[in-house]
This record gives structure tokens, C-alpha cells and sequence, in this order.
């Protein structure tokens, strides 16, 4: 089987030589006929109190049915290693997506965009349960995406992303029950879209991202199954202080030796490299893994059969992880600067 992938980088080649000047509608609904399209609206945040938040507004996951109504979830991973998770979703007659910039709404859930300063301010606020989220992200860079941001698989199957806030303080609250947290900390927003039966096309991903006083850096690293002759789709970004200086796919992914996590029911890599030789270098070693699921798991219905599902689809998993880093950057001129510390990533196999 004859494959062509497009990946929409400015080039020459899979880099950008110029960035994208990302659009307000960039970050807007990217509306289409596809039955199997989908969205989603992604915010999270590392709170100084130790607590990280992770919040979602979607208009339909990839692996939700055509007809699925909207959702939100709210996460909260609090520093003794507890979990707490909300999901809900809404008719689609209590929501809305704009087109031309962040608005989007289900039922009491929120997020929207202030343009008047220098850098955006991203609003989310969230209210399930007894969990609010009234968080407000303040660019520290300008929006970003690799390329033009999507990726084709064929003319009817592709996958976008745009990171609405690479980088951003973040401030406002978040109550759990009768607490309410000071969300002061580091954060990130992004955006998805894309149109296509995904667990057909990817076979697994990486993405993650870690922040420095003075460096931030962003990855992800996607996979396809044989089919689509496991083709690699691999953006970074790079920025120091307040400017993006790297945005390029001519990266290598390697992992370490493979370890069998009983939750996820699935290997994992004790470590993972990224390197682009001239350029940077980082290594993530896991220390500990903050989340893991059986992705079968999230599908009532599945689990009744998990065992004859597991034939038709392998054992898809999810895992976030805390690792310890160590990044080494060339910057021009000569000067090598290595900078260690500890970060959270994700993997996620559907095969």
C-alpha cells in the first residue's frame, strides 16, 4: 500500500524557516460534513500549591460515536497522588462554537479569549460537580503551530493542532468542595481538530512539554500504524525568554528498554530521547507514573468484552507521566546550556 502523508510545514523541508502568524479563527471551531470530525478545547495548569489541573471542552472525542453529544472533563491530580476526575456531557442544543476565535460553550463550561494586550489572555471556566475551574492563562509567547498545522493522511482523514498558549501564567481559582485553591503556577492551552476514524490511523504518540526560567520546549511525536507505513510526524517548538526560535519536525525519537504496567495493561518506555543533532537534546527518564487507563476501560459497553475486543484492536493505553529531564540546547554562537529539573508528559498507544 502506497501512502502519501502530508504534513503542512513552511519548509524547506518538515521545518518551518518562517513561522505561521497564527489567525484568531486559527483557534476557532474548523467546521466540517465529516461524520467522524472532531474538536476540542484543551487548558491545563501546574499550580504552585503542587496540584496540576487539566481541563477539556469538546465537541466530539475521536473515539466517541458520530452522534456523541459535547463534553468537558475536569482533572485534578493533587500532590499525595490522588486523582479526581469529572466528565459531562451536554445536548448539543446547550452549546456553542465560534468559528472566528476561542468561544465555546457546554452548558455552564467555557472558554474565551481577550486580545486587547500585547499577548492574549485565555479565560476557562469549568463547574461540574463540586469542581470549579476559574483559570486565566496570560501568554508569555505568542500563539504557535507547526506549519500550517495540519496533518492529511488522505484527502478525507487529517489531524490539526495549534497551541493557542505555549507558555502562560496562570491566576485565578480552583474549588474542590469546600477548598478553593489559589491558582497561581505555569499553564498551557491548546487546540484539536481533525476528521477520521484516528485508532485506524495512529498507532501511538508522545507529547509533553517542559518550562525554564529561560527555555521552554514543546513536542509531540505521532506514529501511524503499518498501514499508513508508520510514518512519523514529530513537531517541536523551542522558544527562549519570549521568542520562538526552533519550530521543525527534523527530530529523532528513541526509547528505552519497555516495562508492563498492570493498569494500562501495556508496555511503557522507562525512558525517552529527542534529539535534533546541532540543535538540542533532551532525555526523559520516568520516575513515576502520576496516570494510567486500559483505554478499553473508558467504553462501558467494551468492558463486557474486552477480551474480544483486545483481538479486533490490541490493548490501547494511556499513561502521564512525571520524569526527571535533562535538556542540552546549542545556541548560536557556540554556547552549550544544559538545564535538568522534572516535568509531566503523556503516551498514549491505540495498537
Amino acid at each position: 500500500m502506497t501512502v502519501t502523508i502530508v504534513e503542512a510545514w513552511n519548509g524547506p523541508g518538515p521545518k518551518d524557516a518562517v513561522l505561521t502568524e497564527v489567525q484568531p479563527s486559527d483557534h476557532g471551531l474548523h467546521a466540517s460534513t465529516s461524520k467522524l470530525a472532531f474538536e476540542h478545547w484543551y487548558f491545563d495548569a501546574r499550580l504552585d500549591t503542587g496540584h496540576t489541573v487539566v481541563a477539556f471542552i469538546t465537541k466530539r472525542r475521536p473515539e466517541e460515536p458520530p452522534w456523541a453529544k459535547p463534553s468537558v472533563e475536569l482533572l485534578i491530580y493533587s500532590p499525595d497522588g490522588t486523582k479526581r476526575q469529572v466528565r459531562a456531557h451536554y445536548p448539543k442544543t446547550e452549546s456553542s462554537f465560534a468559528s472566528d476565535d476561542v468561544d465555546a460553550q457546554v452548558g455552564p463550561n467555557k472558554c474565551w479569549v481577550d486580545r486587547s494586550g500585547a499577548l492574549p489572555v485565555q479565560h476557562a471556566y469549568l463547574a461540574e460537580e463540586d469542581v470549579v475551574f476559574d483559570l486565566q492563562f496570560h501568554n508569555e509567547l505568542p500563539s504557535w503551530m507547526p506549519g500550517k498545522g495540519e496533518t492529511h493522511y488522505s484527502p478525507k482523514e487529517h489531524f490539526g493542532w495549534v497551541v493557542a498558549a505555549p507558555r502562560a501564567r496562570v491566576t485565578g481559582t480552583v474549588r474542590i468542595g469546600d477548598q478553593t485553591l489559589d491558582a497561581a503556577g505555569i499553564g498551557y492551552a491548546d487546540h484539536n481538530w481533525g476528521a477520521g476514524d484516528m485508532k485506524r490511523i495512529i498507532e501511538r504518540w508522545h507529547w509533553g512539554r517542559l518550562y525554564l526560567d529561560d527555555y521552554s520546549f514543546i513536542y509531540a511525536n505521532v506514529m501511524t500504524q503499518k498501514r499508513f507505513d508508520h510514518h512519523r510526524s514529530q513537531p517541536v517548538m523551542l522558544a527562549k525568554n519570549g521568542e520562538i526560535l526552533l519550530s521543525t519536525g527534523e527530530v529523532e525519537l528513541t526509547e528505552g528498554p519497555m516495562v508492563f504496567h498492570e493498569n494500562a495493561n501495556r508496555e511503557y518506555p522507562t525512558w525517552v530521547r529527542i534529539n535534533a543533532p546541532g540543535q538540542f537534546d533532551l532525555r526523559l527518564d520516568v520516575e513515576r507514573i502520576i496516570d494510567s487507563q486500559d483505554l478499553l476501560d473508558e467504553v462501558p459497553v467494551i468492558r463486557r468484552i474486552k477480551p474480544l475486543i483486545r483481538k479486533l484492536v490490541g490493548r490501547p493505553g494511556y499513561f502521564r507521566f512525571d520524569s526527571r529531564f535533562e535538556l542540552t540546547v546549542h545556541e548560536d554562537g557556540g554556547n552549550t546550556v544544559t538545564r535538568t529539573g522534572n516535568t509531566l508528559h503523556e503516551m498514549v498507544a491505540l495498537a
